[in-house]
């Protein structure tokens, strides 16, 4: 397993359901929580990046989240606006199972 497909240690995660926060890119805000996993070794989260059914879902790898800022209902991410906007489609119909979603994992590197 990689810390890619882990909340960094330094992340607190555990008070918080992240969902409905926004995103905050590098350069800007992105979107906000769609869902967010918290199983070892494949925890992601997936940002709406759009507007009512406009938005794209997408789904980006635990370890580039940087902190979480319960107060302000925002998590800061270590990716620019574009590499979130570039990053996988999510489809709820096809979950993230490893073997079953190479397309959501091989971007950020097998493990």
């Amino acid at each position: 397993m990689t810390a890619m497909w882990d909340y960094p240690d330094d992340v607190n995660t555990t008070d918080t359901g992240m969902v409905g926060y926004d995103v905050e890119a590098t350069d800007g805000s992105i979107g906000k929580v769609d869902e967010a996993s918290n199983d070892a070794g494949s925890q992601y989260l997936v940002v709406d990046t759009g507007f009512w059914i406009f938005g794209k879902k997408r789904l980006i790898p635990a370890g580039v989240v940087q902190r979480v800022d319960d107060h302000d209902e925002k998590v800061y991410v270590s990716m620019t606006k574009d590499q979130v906007k570039d990053a996988p489609d999510f489809d709820d119909a096809h979950r993230t199972d490893r073997d079953d979603s190479y397309d959501y994992y091989e971007p950020y590197g097998r493990v």
